[in-house]
This record gives C-alpha cells, sequence and structure tokens, in this order.
C-alpha cells in the first residue's frame, strides 16, 4: 500500500453510509448522473436532483422514470439564487457536482455558453455551500481532459500541470482551479471536506449523446448501417460508466468520515483498457452481432487530444480501489442494456441487476 493508504486501514468502505444521508446531485438527468441516482436511490439516501432538463430524448432519466424515487428540480446551474434556494431549503450533507457542458465539439459551437456553465457553475454551486453549514462532503467531477496533454505514453498524474486545450477541456481545468481556491479560500478550517475527481471516458447504457462514439455505434447499429468512425486511432481510457461512480461514492464517503482524505483523484481503467476508438468499435461490433461493421471516415476537425491515458496510483493506494470491469465487459453491459431497452423490456430491472454485478 502507498501513501495514504494507512488513514484507511480498517475502514468499512461497503456503501450502506448512505442510508438516510441527504445527497444533492447536480445535473442529474444525464447519463452519468441518472446512474448515480439509481445507485444512491437503491442505497437508501434521500436525494435531490437539480438540473437541465434531459439534455437528449430518448434519455436514461426518462426511460427508468427515476424521478419517482427522488426529489427533481428542473434549474440551470447559472442560476444562483434558485441554486442557493435549494441548498436553504434542502439543507444537503453530501454534494455532487456533475452539471456540466461534456461534448468537446459542441463547445467549439458555443464557447460562452459552455464557459459559463463549466466555470460560473460551479462558482455558485462553492458558493452555496460557502453560504451554508450543511455540507460535510463535496466532490466537483471533472474529467481526464483537464490535463496539459503532451500525448504521453504514461499517465497523467493528479499534480500535472492542468490546461486543456479545447473549450471544453479547458473550461473544466479552470473549475478545477476554482475549486482549489474555494478549498483554500473558505473551507481549510471548516469541516466541509472538498475534493474533486477526473474521470476518464465513460461508456454504458442510456447515453443518447451527440458525438460520442458508442452512443453512434448503437444509433448506426439500430438502423442496420455501418458505423462510420471519424478517428479511430485515437487511444482513450475507457470505462463503464459504474467504475467512476462507484469511485465517487467512496472518496465522498471516506473524507466525509475523515476530512484528511479530501483531494485531487483520477478516475480510470488499467493500461490494458486504454485502446483505439477502432479497438472499441470491434469490441462492439462483436458484442451486438448482427454482422455489424465500421468504416474509417477521418475527415479532420476540431483539435481533440489523440492520446491520453491516466495514472490512478493515488485512488488505488488510498483506498485499495481497483476497477471491477474490463472494457469488453462494459461493452458487453452496455450492449444488454441498449437490447432490453429496445425490446421494450424492464430497463430498471437492468440497472438494479447490472449495479448488484458491480457492486
Amino acid at each position: 500500500m502507498g501513501k495514504g493508504a494507512s488513514s484507511v486501514e480498517g475502514m468499512d468502505m461497503s456503501l450502506e453510509f448512505y442510508k438516510g444521508k441527504s445527497v444533492l446531485i447536480t445535473g442529474h438527468t444525464g447519463f452519468k448522473g441518472t446512474w448515480l441516482c439509481k445507485m444512491l436511490i437503491n442505497l437508501g439516501a434521500n436525494v435531490t436532483g437539480y438540473s437541465l432538463e434531459p439534455p437528449t430524448n430518448p434519455s436514461a432519466f426518462a426511460i427508468s422514470n427515476i424521478e419517482n424515487n427522488m426529489e427533481s428540480t428542473i434549474g440551470d446551474i447559472r442560476d444562483f439564487e434558485h441554486l442557493n434556494t435549494i441548498f436553504k431549503t434542502k439543507k444537503p450533507e453530501i454534494v455532487l457536482h456533475l452539471a456540466a457542458q461534456p461534448i468537446v465539439r459542441d463547445s467549439y459551437k458555443n464557447p460562452v455558453y459552455t464557459y459559463e456553465t463549466n466555470v460560473m457553475g460551479t462558482v455558485n454551486i462553492l458558493e452555496c455551500a460557502r453560504l451554508t453549514d450543511c455540507v460535510k462532503s463535496f466532490l466537483n467531477i471533472t474529467t481526464d481532459k483537464v490535463y496539459k496533454n503532451n500525448e504521453w505514453e504514461w499517465g497523467y498524474r493528479e499534480n500535472e500541470p492542468l490546461d486543456g486545450f479545447d473549450p471544453y477541456s479547458n473550461s473544466k481545468s479552470c473549475s478545477e482551479l476554482v475549486t482549489h481556491s474555494y478549498k483554500r479560500s473558505f473551507f481549510a478550517n471548516s469541516y466541509t471536506a472538498i475534493s474533486t475527481a477526473r474521470a476518464g471516458n465513460v461508456i454504458g447504457g442510456g447515453d443518447f449523446a451527440n458525438d460520442r462514439i458508442i452512443p453512434d455505434c448503437v444509433r448506426a447499429a439500430i438502423k442496420g448501417e455501418k458505423i462510420i468512425v471519424r478517428n479511430p486511432h485515437s487511444i482513450r481510457p475507457y470505462q463503464h460508466v459504474l467504475e467512476p461512480l462507484f469511485a465517487y461514492l467512496i472518496i465522498v464517503k471516506a473524507q466525509y468520515e475523515d476530512n484528511s482524505l479530501a483531494g485531487y483523484y483520477n478516475i480510470g481503467p488499467d493500461d490494458n483498457d486504454c485502446i483505439t476508438t477502432g479497438q472499441l468499435v470491434d469490441l462492439f461490433c462483436k458484442s451486438w452481432g448482427n454482422g455489424q461493421t465500421w468504416e474509417n471516415h477521418f475527415i479532420g476537425g476540431p483539435h481533440e487530444a489523440n492520446f491520453l491515458k491516466l495514472d490512478c496510483s493515488k485512488l488505488k493506494n488510498t483506498f485499495d480501489w481497483n476497477p471491477r470491469w474490463n472494457v469488453q465487459t462494459a461493452i458487453e453491459k452496455t450492449v444488454e442494456w441498449t437490447k432490453e431497452y429496445l425490446s421494450g423490456g424492464d430497463v430498471n430491472e437492468c440497472m438494479d441487476k447490472q449495479i448488484d454485478d458491480f457492486t
């Protein structure tokens, strides 16, 4: 075990801790937010969500009817007064901040909105936490793209420079810096533990976003068309959506119980699951079946990183954490959920089963 491991030696890392806890999730109507709400509801938490309407149609949030089991508020993270009202009325003990404009290509189309949402949205929620005395554990979810990308073959560590290239990545770097400043300036001597989590690319059932490779694969497969891949040689750290969500919950619980564990954590797969987009699509085609194929249609476009990996040693050493599902299993679970949905099956039951299988 590495440095920091002694702090959690003997600590109960189960998630029964969340039963009865008041939890606020921003961005709860999104793909990751929906799965996170589902996990916390199953654990018996009192979940409040604050988000815009679901960003896609269809959406996992609507399909799963998860709104029936939580408090769902539709609001804009840029609206400080509305957000502050939620803090005052719901008094969350735990805050997980997922709300963001998350698409790289969309950030080129609308950089102002991207910065307003990703930077000032972070300022707003931290200010709400500062002005109330209820929050004990706060986690800002950012991205592996916050790092200055030198196209290295080794993984980035938490102490590497932050300088995302495109407006999305850069705005999340700024979100990190805002969090660091608030932590030092306002929470250094408080009982509120604040961390950030930098996760890699996630895949899983219910992601219907544009300009993401697995949703593009699903749409093409449904239509019986070949999958168009615009950059098959880029290398990314792919992981099932439950991987980072489980890690988020471990971090939030641990720092709630021991403020010294608050910090900045990478969350990603092992090196053998950092694969090219072409390899990922090959796995999808094999799992989907029906003779599904793809074509290389590289036509250039806005800058996106070609090579990106994370060093997750800190998370592993501090919490004895390791990835549970490899990328092939992640693809298989994604296809399982998608086919359940397309057949009119019970998506909620499928989600519960996958969460149980994972945990």
